[in-house]
């Protein structure tokens, strides 16, 4: 019988690819995944995963280039975000169709939070790409949701790893994945990957910036093309430097500004959601292996995500065989693993207490 899995996928922009590879790891193990919960990247991910597309979606992504994922940036610059979603949205629409939560082969939560009531909400029904939308809308960059006198944005401003959906799924184990995790030293997505993959990486890399389509052009283009559609007349800024590509420049400083502050409050809250309900496995991608919006490296974040899960699950399975400990010979002679180290201590339990409200 396949193990059954409860799958927290966090927030975490860019970084959210890995849950891809914990996926396909998790299938490649025989593991069965009975129920999905997740936040902004997370809710994308483990919604296309539920509704049978994960498939589609990573042949999609892997295949972006630059000037692709230049034409989905849906500029608006509106009071409400900077972008729109539309294009990524038709894009989902595409592949998934017109689908109610209730109607997917496994239970759903997408999380997002209400500005208005200033609390989460959990989307379990109604139509999948709704909660989608709803989860990935970060505040201030991507346009919120508005339904019925509410403002809905990205769960990840109050739950960005959201376990306490899937505590009440009848599974053998929890296992979240938090994609914004803090680590003592910043590391690269070269450091966590393995030699051979980290290098088809910088190979990668180097190619970009051959062919002109490195991610500094990239974002230089992104840039481009909101001039003309900021106003910053208001601006105390301005001053005697307030040309229009000063004032874009500014813009975008802010909006790195925003992301970056929010990838850290995202941390932060995290840790507590782990500390309240640790799950039975954790695997941790480090929000220095890259920035929120660098979704050209679909492919190599989707190997780290499988090479992380890979040796997370190797731990938990070698805890778990530890526990078939033999029982005590009749004759009293004691088991030569036990007589060799008579101060054995006995292996931890597989999960944690969890606490139910």
């Amino acid at each position: 019988m396949k193990p059954r899995v409860s799958l927290v996928l966090g927030s975490g922009g860019a970084r959210g690819y890995a849950h891809i590879g914990v996926i396909e790891e998790l299938e490649a193990r025989g593991y069965e995944i009975v129920s999905l919960s997740g936040c902004s990247m997370g809710a994308l991910i483990g919604g296309v995963h539920a509704a049978g597309q994960l498939e589609g979606y990573r042949d999609w992504v892997c295949q972006l280039d630059y000037f692709d994922v230049l034409r989905l940036v849906d500029i608006t610059w509106s009071a409400m975000g900077a972008m729109r979603a539309g294009r990524v949205m038709t894009k989902l629409e595409s592949l998934v169709g017109d689908i109610d939560i209730e109607d997917l082969p496994m239970p759903f939560t997408a999380v997002a939070t209400d500005l208005t009531r200033q609390r989460e909400v959990w989307f379990q029904s109604g139509p999948l790409l709704r909660a989608i939308r709803a989860s990935i809308a970060v505040p201030g960059i991507i346009t919120p949701v508005q339904e019925n006198g509410h403002v809905l944005v990205d769960g990840g401003l109050l739950n960005p790893l959201p376990i306490i959906p899937t505590v009440s799924v009848d599974a053998d184990l929890v296992l979240a994945v938090n994609a914004t995790a803090q680590t003592p030293r910043p590391v690269t997505l070269e450091d966590l990957l393995p030699a051979d993959q980290a290098a088809e990486e910088h190979a990668r890399e180097l190619e970009r910036e051959a062919a002109g389509k490195s991610f500094g052009g990239w974002l230089k283009g992104v840039r481009t093309r909101v001039q003309g559609m900021i106003s910053t007349s208001g601006d105390d800024e301005a001053g005697e430097n307030g040309s229009l590509a000063s004032q874009t420049e500014r813009a975008w400083s802010k909006l790195d500004m925003m992301l970056a502050s929010f990838d850290i409050t995202q941390a932060a809250l995290a840790k507590y959601k782990v500390a309240g309900y640790p799950p039975d496995v954790l695997i941790e991608i480090p929000k220095s292996v890259c920035g929120a919006y660098e979704f050209h490296r679909a492919e190599a974040l989707i190997e780290l995500g499988r090479h992380l899960a890979a040796q997370a699950l190797d731990r938990h399975e070698s805890q778990r065989d530890q526990t078939h400990v033999p029982a005590e010979p009749t004759d009293g002679a004691r088991h030569p693993a036990a007589s060799a180290d008579p101060q054995r201590r006995m292996p931890l339990p597989l999960s944690s207490p969890k606490r139910h409200g």
